[in-house]
């Protein structure tokens, strides 16, 4: 390819983008700007997905204002100029709309593809409009359960223009999965191109596999050497613009203010906080951290911040939070307390309302206040609780006024209900027969077991006190498989050596020392019904993975963090575990972890309940704990009593902390998101796709056409084989054959296989081969069953919107594919379609096509260009139906928008104008979407052969 400024090029894998034209040519690359949609690309200059936008004498061009048949073409300094009709126009000067086709070009020359990779191309346009007009675009493939207070909180935050949300969910419901899905489903559908995700540093490597195994996102970590590296050859360039997506850490940053101010000049789309209750800040002072995120989150339209429960941290804290997503709304702190005892009040009104319960005086005399100069709105609360639905209708209004509501989502494990029970099965052995070399060395594990990070200790289990109750627990259970999680990859090592010589059961390993790919094969192998008994962990396995079909927890050691030791019991406490948790665990008496597992135990409660103050009883008791833990491992009855009362201490405080949580509760808040996303849409798009077994065979069959073989290996799961792929372009099976599945529950199971939707980046690959390509796009048909000398050309359109990929036109307009058929008569025959035995024989009836060019030639472009009038009058009316549909979604999301406003301080006006802009947007840009031919088959008589 031979690129020079000024030239106008297609992309065979985003036709959609119209034309782009050469900014820049350097070394091997070349720059595509895309300016009607707004994309700029970067390509390789000798692989480039692209397509000369070559015009032919007797096509229609338009530009300028211009629009002429070409008569005449030249080439004037590698740019080619189009004349026609005493009119000239250079290629820079097309309009962005126009395309490129070339299948009339293959059929009237002869060449050819087979009738049914024809009708295969038109199925997967149609497949892939469908897939991208669904509110489960960019989800259907991420490796998530469908529970509905997950696809609420993301149906309701991907709405937001921008997103601006605070994830404030208990331990255990899956903030960062919801984040992820937020994530993915902006990136699909264009609304974010860069996105940024700060994280503390322990942090990293558990979203990068989550982020990538979950939702198919690619991210890049980034630190100090990545920078260094990027900017050996460009000491000038700024390192976070080499690439979309980006993960970083606070203490890098931290580190090296000029990568702080590095990434604030990247400029980015959605930034992405975990962790946000450690930023801190006062009125007076803020820290580092917190200070970057201001700055970012004032330069980016869409942020999220996951947080720890709000009520816990205190709400000056949570204030601190709620500024970064909208200073102007939360700018005075005194203000925002004023309001949130008010609050708290409604969320006792709302339980009454929602009970049905009566109202006493003041409560009534709130209402009346809140709800002063809406009349029927006051005449509800008049018939309250006698009239139906007026409970109901009271809370939605209350829900309308509540002012953090539009930033914050906020689940409880209560409320929502699913999880199994904790039982702990906790075996306190004879600590009489221990030697003192066993408890020096227990002792010394107990203090390499509390300190962060956990230094190197030498472990050997073979003579190991508690290897015999090991043995005897997986020999009492011989069903069941077991996780084991201890603090180190030392210890999964130690462990794995004793049980080879000790049990015959088969195990894996997961710890950090293996790479991702081997994680996920053992992984896989603990999963399999027959494979791995049990699985030895360090407490990397505590991280992000889901190992809920196992109930049966081991835990070797102790960590002294309550929310790490919740981090381990979450790997199998998860929402749609459907067996009681056995949490097993074994000390010694008179040791410091018998005295941790019962402050534990007895004091927080941890192995029957999920705390939701940890991080505070940490505060308080952590330093403690570890003193009398150590003390109690020296014997003796002081450090008993003194346990005893730490233990008491702990219990009280865990009440009254709870208790504080309850009752600081915001009940509208947890109400709000349930009730924006009651039509659930999301989940049931997501439910009716993975039931969709007919998109099971399209893909396998779009597979095939690669060479690709998919072998059923049952239970909706299947083994890639490359051994005869056609190309080395196909995505995703570079190491060889490879096991995905369309079962969603074993997709949630076996973490190495991927969840096979249209969404896949595999899938979506090889469907971006087949119709950048040309495969399909031009064939030829006998049919015994047409009239006598008679021919159709049947015609396939795709109806492209060539816009902004911000504005997500998809939703209402995607690449639509409009079939015509054409007779010789240039009549539309709107009922045509071959017959079935035809396209059944027609591998048996091979057809001579180049013989007949002279006679394609002749009838072929009148067919065409009939097909042409009847698709852009087809094209007009689908565009009245997308202009209609945006119109009453967005419209009456506008009017909604516009009411709240009236009452609930916290609708920003830009937001509302956010919606109108929108839909003017769309408006426009639908407006301006034009078919471009795609596909012919030309369809004929037996005896019009003979005639020709």
């Amino acid at each position: 390819m031979n690129f020079v400024p000024g030239q106008r090029w297609i992309s065979n894998a985003e036709p959609e983008l119209g034309l782009g034209t050469v900014l820049r040519v350097e070394g091997r690359g070349v720059q595509v700007l895309f300016a009607k949609s707004g994309v700029l690309r970067q390509y390789a200059a000798q692989n480039a997905p692209l397509v000369r936008a070559e015009f032919r004498v007797g096509q229609r061009v338009a530009g300028k204002g211009l629009s002429f048949l070409v008569e005449r073409v030249e080439m004037r300094d590698g740019l080619l100029v189009y004349t026609g009709e005493g009119r000239e126009l250079a290629e820079g000067q097309l309009d962005d709309e126009q395309a490129v086709s070339q299948a009339d070009d293959r059929l009237i020359s002869g060449r050819v593809d087979r009738p049914d990779q024809f009708d295969f191309r038109v199925q997967a346009l149609a497949r892939r409009a469908e897939a991208q007009r669904s509110p489960a675009w960019g989800l259907g493939s991420a490796r998530i359960d469908l529970i509905p207070h997950q696809l609420r909180v993301v149906e309701v935050a991907a709405s937001r223009r921008p997103p601006r949300v605070l994830l404030a969910d208990e331990v255990g419901l899956g903030k960062t999965i919801e984040a992820g899905l937020l994530i993915a489903r902006l990136i699909a559908t264009g609304r974010a191109g860069r996105v940024l995700v700060l994280l503390p540093p322990t942090l990293v490597t558990q979203w990068f596999v989550e982020l990538l195994r979950r939702f198919n996102l690619q991210f890049a970590i980034f630190d100090e050497e990545r920078c260094e590296a990027i900017e050996v050859n460009d000491s000038g360039r700024n390192p976070f613009e080499d690439e979309q997506l980006v993960i970083a850490d606070f203490a890098f940053l931290e580190a090296s203010p000029r990568r702080a101010e590095q990434l604030l000049d990247a400029r980015w789309d959605l930034l992405v906080v975990d962790e946000a209750h450690h930023l801190a800040w006062t009125p007076q002072a803020a820290s580092a951290p917190y200070a970057l995120v201001e700055r970012l989150a004032a330069a980016t339209p869409g942020v999220v911040l996951l947080t720890a429960t709000p009520e816990q941290l205190g709400r000056s804290g949570h204030f601190a939070r709620l500024r970064l997503l909208d200073p102007a709304r939360y700018r005075d702190l005194d203000a925002y307390l004023a309001e949130a005892d008010g609050y708290l009040t409604l969320s006792r009104i709302a339980e009454k309302l929602g009970a049905g319960a009566p109202l006493d005086a003041d409560e009534r005399a709130t209402l009346a206040e809140r709800f002063a100069g809406d009349a029927p709105l006051l005449e509800t609360l008049a018939a309250y609780p006698q009239a139906t639905g007026s409970g109901e209708a009271l809370i939605d209004a209350l829900i309308d006024r509540h002012g953090t509501g539009r930033v914050m989502f906020r689940n409880r494990r209560a409320v929502v209900g699913g999880f199994p029970r904790r039982v702990p099965a906790l075996d306190v052995l004879d600590g009489g027969a221990l030697s003192e070399d066993e408890r020096q060395q227990l002792l010394a594990e107990f203090h390499a077991d509390i300190q962060q990070p956990t230094p190197a200790l030498d472990h050997d289990y073979a003579r190991d006190p508690r290897l015999p109750w090991l043995t005897a627990l997986l020999d009492a259970h011989p069903q069941d498989k077991f996780l084991l999680i201890c603090r180190s990859q030392a210890k999964v090592l130690a462990l794995e050596e004793a049980l080879r010589t000790r049990s015959g059961v088969k195990l894996a390993r997961f710890h950090e020392g293996l790479g991702i790919v081997q994680r996920d094969r053992n992984a896989a192998f603990f999963a399999e019904a027959d494979g791995a008994r049990l699985l030895l962990c360090s407490e990397i396995g505590s991280e992000g993975r889901n190992f809920q079909f196992a109930h049966r927890l081991i835990l070797w050691d102790l960590p002294l963090d309550p929310d790490l030791l919740e981090q381990r019991i979450g790997r199998l406490d998860r929402i749609g575990q459907r067996r009681d948790i056995v949490i097993h665990a074994a000390v010694f008496a008179g040791t410091a972890q018998h005295a941790l597992l019962r402050w534990f135990d007895e004091g927080v409660g941890v192995f029957r309940d999920s705390p939701a103050d940890g991080r505070e009883l940490l505060r308080r008791f952590g330093a403690t704990v570890a003193e009398l833990a150590a003390a109690h491992a020296h014997g003796g009855d002081t450090p008993d009593q003194e346990l005893e009362v730490l233990i008491a201490e702990t219990a009280a405080a865990h009440a009254e902390l709870s208790a504080l949580v309850h009752q600081g509760r915001d009940r509208l808040l947890e109400l709000a998101a349930a009730r924006e996303a009651r039509a659930e849409t999301l989940r049931h798009a997501l439910a009716a796709d993975d039931a969709d077994l007919a998109r099971d065979a399209f893909i396998g069959e779009l597979f095939e056409q690669f060479g690709v073989h998919a072998e059923d290996l049952g239970g909706r799961t299947v083994l890639l084989d490359p051994e005869y792929v056609a190309t080395d372009a196909f995505p995703g099976l570079k190491d060889g054959p490879r096991q995905a599945t369309f079962e969603r529950a074993v997709a949630l199971a076996r973490e190495d296989l991927p969840l096979l939707r249209l969404d896949h980046p595999m899938v979506a690959g090889a469907l971006d081969l087949l119709l950048e390509g040309e495969q399909g796009n031009a064939a030829f048909l006998v049919d015994d069953a047409l009239p006598p000398r008679s021919a159709v050309l049947e015609c396939v359109f795709v109806l492209e919107c060539v816009a902004d990929r911000r504005l997500g036109v998809e939703r209402f307009l995607p690449p639509l594919p409009l079939r015509i058929a054409v007779d010789t008569r240039l009549a539309v025959r709107t009922d045509f379609a071959p017959s079935p035995s035809a396209l059944r024989r027609a591998g048996d009836r091979p057809v001579d096509v180049p013989r007949y060019r002279k006679y394609l030639a002749k009838l072929v472009p009148p067919m065409l260009e009939r097909g042409e009038r009847e698709a852009r009058e087809r094209a007009a009316v689908e565009i009245a139906r997308a202009t209609a549909e945006a119109a009453r979604a967005l419209g009456a999301e506008h009017e909604r928008l516009r009411a709240l406003q009236r009452v609930n301080p916290a609708v920003r006006a830009d937001e509302v104008q956010a919606v109108e802009h929108e839909l003017q947007a769309l408006r426009e840009a639908m407006t301006k979407a034009r078919p471009r031919l795609d596909a012919v088959r030309f369809v004929c008589s037996a005896d019009f052969l003979a005639l020709r």
